[in-house]
């Protein structure tokens, strides 16, 4: 049987990714993915070739529109500790509000593939360099127009901002917005002027 005429792959994969995203990898049968996408799933491996493969695009896809909102906050006009805030909070703030508190895509494939899977190990890893890149280019940016001090080292901040990031979305899962604003407000303290 063919694909269905109201088949679009683009959609199957969003639709996908959600599944993924809620449920994790080894969570979401091929049954839970014929529901979510609403295809077949004769018609889904057909065009995807296997669940695995039409995860690798849902990891892609999350990558991509995560690199595309992570650039566009740290590009609204502000200094570079506004930006990078604003971008923190619209994360924890997400993943708060959201009643399952599925966290972030990428830091649970981390957990639940990373060491064991290599593509999926790389996906993550592209996409935490594709974040600490925009990241680090927002800080010399603020460096440019002095609202970050001198003596940053850009590259090791936007490490460690990474790494914050990453824990404020693990902790979202059991914390509420106090405490992870808290975090946000300690991690941005240490490498602006005392006017920044």
């Amino acid at each position: 049987m063919g694909r269905p005429k109201n088949f679009e792959p683009d959609v199957a994969v969003a639709r996908a990714m959600e599944a993924f995203w809620s449920n994790g990898y080894a969570g979401t049968s091929p049954a839970d993915l014929a529901e979510a996408t609403g295809v077949g799933k004769g018609s889904l491996y057909h065009a995807f070739g296997s669940k695995r493969e039409l995860f690798g695009k849902a990891l892609d896809l999350y990558g991509s529109a995560g690199s595309e909102l992570t650039d566009e906050y740290l590009n609204e006009p502000g200094t570079a500790k506004e930006r990078i805030r604003a971008y923190l909070v619209f994360l924890v703030e997400t993943d708060i509000s959201s009643p399952a508190r599925r966290g972030c895509l990428a830091a649970n494939t981390a957990l639940e593939l990373g060491g064991r899977d290599d593509e999926a190990t790389r996906a993550v890893a592209r996409m935490t360099d594709e974040t600490i890149r925009l990241l680090a280019e927002r800080l010399r940016k603020g460096q440019r127009e002095g609202d970050v001090a001198p003596e940053v080292d850009p590259d090791a901040q936007a490490h460690f901002l990474m790494n914050t990031l990453v824990g404020l979305r693990v902790m979202a899962k059991t914390h509420d917005g106090p405490a992870l604003r808290g975090i946000i407000d300690t991690a941005l303290a240490g490498f602006l002027p005392p006017h920044g």
